[in-house]
């Protein structure tokens, strides 16, 4: 009897150990363990900016935009988005991406404090640049510092989502490549395209780095671009001409990337009239509120547009 009464005790003692370790252990784990709000406070990367590196959230909750050209690129890879431009905000291609968003400039400071924001992207001709700072991690880009597909990866980086923008920019570039050689295929390897623009009172003709899809037609589809346009245009990017001389500038098609608001009584010349390309229907007009940029949803819609005018797909 006394040999169970004792081995008894000693299994009574080490279940209650057990139990006590393990409460122990539950408690420890339990104070150890940071909640979510703290781990996504914590949760930083460094991005190596044109500016230097700054620490931003590596999942942005609220993103103010400030530049739109990289908009596109933040409604790409993070819909996070609380306040954007004018020029973003007017842009029918990105209604749905920005229906709750807050239209901001620069200028309004109290208004971007008011959106707490953890992340704001900038473009470095803004004002408020170091007012913008202390609101919020602020990151600047400059159009045309990079060219357009490595300001897309720029993006992507920034906002830790660095794979997929590479997957994005490889997919398009093959989707826009096999399109290119099937319309060359179609139309000649000779003929050419321009791109033009009218705003206010003037028109534009554009090389192969201003958005309006030149991106598309130029560096990636490798359409000709006329001799004229290459040469006035092709280092600026644009090149403002009179509706008189625009026959000089106009190719075998024609993009005409239109304002409504815009004067464009040039339409209803004969000088107009008598372009081949406007002769043989080879004109292209779109809303240039939906063509501007050159971020991954424009360049998705231009290069959906191209190939339906040129393919007829």
């Amino acid at each position: 009897m006394k040999k169970i009464i004792i081995l008894a005790l000693i299994v009574f003692a080490l279940i209650t150990s057990a139990c006590s370790n393990e409460t122990i252990t539950n408690e420890t784990s339990s104070n150890d363990k940071p909640s979510n709000t703290e781990s996504n406070e914590l949760h930083t990367i460094t991005y190596e900016s044109e500016n230097g590196p700054i620490e931003v959230p590596a999942d942005p909750q609220r993103i103010v935009v400030l530049n739109s050209f990289v908009s596109g690129s933040v409604m790409k890879f993070d819909e996070d988005i609380v306040g954007v431009d004018t020029w973003t905000k007017g842009n029918p291609r990105y209604e749905k991406y920005i229906e709750d968003a807050v239209e901001v400039s620069d200028q309004d400071l109290e208004k971007i404090i008011e959106l707490e924001p953890d992340l704001i992207i900038a473009a470095s001709t803004n004002n408020n640049l170091d007012k913008l700072s202390k609101i919020a991690p602020t990151v600047t880009f400059t159009y045309g510092k990079v060219d357009y597909l490595t300001q897309i990866l720029e993006v992507g980086k920034l906002l830790n989502k660095e794979q997929e923008a590479r997957e994005w920019i490889d997919n398009f570039k093959t989707r826009a490549k096999e399109a290119g050689e099937k319309i060359k295929e179609k139309i000649g390897t000779n003929k050419t395209v321009s791109v033009i623009e009218s705003f206010n009172k003037q028109l534009y003709v554009f090389g192969d780095n201003w958005g309006r899809g030149t991106e598309i037609l130029y560096q990636e589809m490798k359409l000709k671009m006329p001799e004229k346009v290459k040469e006035m245009a092709l280092e600026a990017g644009y090149y403002a001409i009179s509706p008189e001389v625009l026959p000089e500038y106009a190719g075998d098609y024609v993009i005409f990337s239109k304002n409504s608001a815009a004067d464009n009584f040039f339409q209803e010349t004969e000088t107009y009239k008598n372009i081949p390309a406007v002769k043989n229907n080879r004109v292209l007009e779109v809303n240039a509120k939906e063509f501007y940029f050159n971020g991954p949803i424009t360049l998705e819609y231009q290069l959906e547009l191209f190939t339906d005018f040129f393919l007829g797909e």
